[in-house]
Parts: C-alpha cells; sequence; structure tokens
C-alpha cells in the first residue's frame, strides 16, 4: 500500500474536517484515499499535498467545487494567480528578495531587513503590510516544495524574535483593556497570537500572552483571578474549524461571564456561527477597532 496518512491526521495536517473529507469524496471523487486491511482510509501523500493547496486557496476565497478537481499543476498555478493578485507588486518583490535571503540562510541579513522595514514603517504597518504578504508567500513556498521545514522555521523564528523585540521597546502599557493572549491545548502555532498583541501594544492595550497549548479551564482561572478583561486565543491553518467552534463555545461557558473572547486565526475564515462573547476576527487590521470599541463601550458604562 502507498505511504499515506489516516483522516485523523489528515485533518490535523491540512485543517479540513473529517466530514468535509467524506463529503468532498462522494462529491467530487476527490481525495480518493485507499483502504488498509480494516477498511480504514489511507490518504497518499500526493493526496495530501493537494489538499494543504486546496485549504490554502480556499482561506483566499476560492469556492472548493471549483477547484478540488484541478490537478496539482493547475492548482500551484492558480496559488501563484492568487498572491500575485493579492498582494501588492512592490510588496511582493520586496518578499520575494527576503525569500532569496531565506533560501540562501542568510538568517542574519534577513532579520535586519525586517528591522529595516520596521523602523520605517511603524508596528502596526510592519504587521499588516509587511508580516501578513510575508507569511502568504513563504507559506505558498513551502507548499510547492520551494522551502524546506528548516527554512521554514528560521524564517517563523527571525519574524517572532523581530516582533517580540519591537514589542519590548514599546512604552509601559497602563490603558485596559487587558489582554490575555495563548492558544488551546491542540494549537502549537503562536505567529498569529504575537501579531495580534504586537496590533493591541501599539494601541496601548496592557497585554500578557501565556504562549501555546494551554487546557482551557487553566487560561478561565488564570483571566479571572488576574481581572484580565479579554482573552484572545489564535487558530492556525493546522486547526479544524469545527473543532475550533466547538472549542471556543466550551471555553466561553467556563469563561466569566463579563470577560470577552477574540478569535482569529486561518481557521476561522470560513465559518460564520454566532457565540454569544466571542468576537471572531477575520482582519487583522480590525483589532484597534476592538480596542476602541470596547475602550468605548466601558465609557459608556462607566
Amino acid at each position: 500500500m502507498t505511504e499515506g496518512l489516516r483522516i485523523a491526521e489528515v485533518e490535523r495536517d491540512t485543517g479540513i474536517g473529517k466530514d468535509t473529507l467524506r463529503v468532498w469524496e462522494r462529491r467530487y471523487g476527490f481525495p480518493n484515499p485507499e483502504r488498509d486491511d480494516a477498511g480504514e482510509r489511507i490518504y497518499p501523500m500526493e493526496q495530501i499535498e493537494r489538499l494543504r493547496i486546496i485549504r490554502r486557496l480556499m482561506d483566499q476565497g476560492l469556492r472548493p467545487g471549483k477547484i478540488i478537481t484541478q490537478d496539482l499543476s493547475a492548482l500551484l498555478q492558480l496559488l501563484d494567480t492568487q498572491t500575485s493578485q493579492t498582494v501588492d507588486p512592490e510588496r511582493y518583490m520586496q518578499c520575494n528578495g527576503m525569500l532569496k535571503l531565506l533560501r540562501m540562510h542568510r538568517g542574519h541579513e534577513l532579520r535586519h531587513s525586517l528591522n529595516r522595514i520596521l523602523v520605517k514603517e511603524g508596528l502596526q504597518r510592519f504587521i499588516t503590510h509587511t508580516v501578513l504578504p510575508m507569511n502568504d508567500v513563504v507559506g505558498d513556498s513551502w507548499l510547492r516544495g520551494e522551502l524546506s521545514v528548516p527554512e521554514e522555521h528560521l524564517y517563523t523564528e527571525q519574524i517572532q524574535n523581530v516582533i517580540r523585540h519591537a514589542i519590548q521597546l514599546q512604552p509601559a502599557m497602563t490603558q485596559p483593556p487587558r489582554i490575555l493572549l495563548t492558544t488551546f491545548p491542540n494549537e502549537e502555532h503562536g505567529l498569529g497570537l504575537l501579531m495580534v498583541e504586537a496590533m493591541c501594544t501599539a494601541e496601548g492595550a496592557q497585554c500578557t500572552s501565556l504562549g501555546t497549548r494551554l487546557p482551557l479551564s487553566d487560561i478561565a482561572s488564570y483571566a479571572s483571578n488576574g481581572g484580565f478583561d479579554v482573552v484572545a486565543v489564535s487558530f492556525s491553518a493546522a486547526y479544524p474549524g469545527r473543532d475550533a467552534l466547538k472549542d471556543l463555545a466550551q471555553f466561553r461557558d467556563l469563561l466569566a461571564p463579563e470577560i470577552v473572547i477574540w478569535a482569529g486565526g486561518s481557521a476561522l475564515l470560513s465559518r460564520k456561527a454566532e457565540i454569544t462573547g466571542v468576537r471572531i476576527i477575520t482582519e487583522i487590521d480590525a483589532v484597534p477597532r476592538l480596542v476602541a470599541q470596547w475602550r468605548h463601550t466601558h465609557e459608556l458604562g462607566a
């Protein structure tokens, strides 16, 4: 049998839910898994590669029915087209220049370039106009097999170091809201959370990050005991959207009702569920507005 992954592993790898995979299999004939001796689905790696790109394209707004039946070559071409259309041409050239440094393993020069842009643009614009498109370009290059896993990790480490240093240089914050940032137990990716922290810190909010993968009950207890106003959590593309909403609902029940939840990330882009006390963030440039809205609401209630 061809080497591959079981359906639960595919869900974790791609962020596409198990139910969705089964529906696509029936409706479109793809994916087309093999079966092991026990009749369990086994997905070959080449199909997983296509599913990763399909998920990426769906995050960019394409409907699955338009892309699922396309072969790998067509999907990669569409990915190139989408990226070039969604990223400003000047920014795209800038990102590709830094991508070249990444491929040449010139991490020090990459960090210097990022810091130079940060000084020129300021923290919030750096996040929205450099980090976001750079994330897309790096992610697309990894999907095409043009970046190795160590190179992708090098990028993540460098960009996180630059953002953390910039946050540390911000003036001491004493204004509300007090924001607690973390991720749920099955989410190990922290870059999105760090980007939100940077956006909030630049607005003068008091931010405390606990890092990733905390039990829900521990987050709720810490938020209540620490007198936090907001808990911000992020879900990467590897976190199945269905599970994200279920876990958010469970966490909402554990958390004190006066504490607001802000939730964002790729896993929630196509989700349209409403949970009382939870704000879904689909664009990171909306974060400053959320801070302003919280302050306005609580000034009116004072």
